[in-house]
């Protein structure tokens, strides 16, 4: 069953000041918004839910890393990772959308080179959106992360292969469970050299395959004027609620696909 935007809002907000107090008991797939159309009710379970051993099995991967103590240590990784780098170096920005910020924000925080991430709203047609009027899919705006980045550590072509590995480019506003126009597959180029590299990135992934369905992801310029970042429940939000149902059931899955694949470009913990 998909959330109501309130009640997901409402459990967004509770987690966020309440600590790590989810249990972990068998639940049905999780959206993080209802805003979506009626047919989004009959979506097929995610393989992660076929089994119950294979979610006891998850809780208990995500329990053990909380109390690791490594949901505290990967606060600071970025942070971290550009202190090691030269005091004088340049930083660049790529704005990108594929589904759910807290994905995307949990996987960048942990690339060398990556000194801030950023979870925010961007090419929507309203003016300083709150979370919840995005979740009705009316404004326009895409769920995003800002990350700024060293290029002579991590390029934006890297970025790029990070973003088409953890997220679907070929569902048209939805990945997964999360149905609407705001979690649409876009890149916002803050170059002409980054458009042409993402769009060289994209006919790579194409060519060689990746996905069995072409891809439908956006590419647009970066506006400055059109970027807002979100509310501050929102930052930062996979490592302080690493227990939260969401957190667990889809979050949790793709930051272990993106570090099983990209362990060399990690920031050390």
């Amino acid at each position: 069953m998909l959330l109501s935007c309130s009640t997901r809002i409402h459990r967004t907000i509770s987690q966020a000041t309440r600590g790590h107090t989810t249990s972990c008991v068998p639940f049905a797939p999780i959206a993080r918004s209802g805003a979506a159309p009626a047919s989004a009710e009959k979506t097929t379970s995610s393989p992660i839910f076929s089994s119950s051993g294979y979610l006891k099995q998850h809780c208990s991967a995500v329990k053990a890393f909380a109390a690791s103590g490594g949901v505290h240590r990967l606060r600071h990784l970025s942070v971290r990772a550009s202190a090691t780098g030269n005091g004088n170096m340049s930083v660049e920005q790529a704005t990108l959308g594929g589904g759910c910020f807290w994905c995307l924000e949990a996987c960048y925080q942990q690339l060398k080179g990556v000194s801030k991430v950023e979870s925010g709203y961007a090419a929507g047609d309203v003016k300083n959106p709150t979370y919840k009027m995005v979740c009705t899919g009316n404004t326009g705006h895409a769920e995003v992360v800002q990350v700024t980045f060293d290029p002579s550590v991590i390029s934006f072509k890297d970025l790029l292969n990070v973003f088409f590995t953890i997220h679907d480019p070929t569902t048209k506003d939805r990945q997964g469970n999360d149905v609407g126009t705001q979690y649409r597959s876009i890149i916002l180029y803050h170059s002409e050299e980054q458009k042409a590299a993402a769009q060289e990135v994209m006919a790579q992934v194409a060519s060689e395959g990746w996905y069995p369905s072409p891809l439908v992801t956006q590419l647009e310029q970066y506006d400055p004027t059109n970027y807002y970042g979100a509310e501050d429940y929102h930052q930062n939000y996979f490592n302080e609620n690493p227990t939260q149902g969401y957190c667990r059931a889809v979050v949790h899955p793709k930051v272990q696909k993106f570090r099983s694949k990209f362990i060399k470009q990690l920031a050390k913990i």
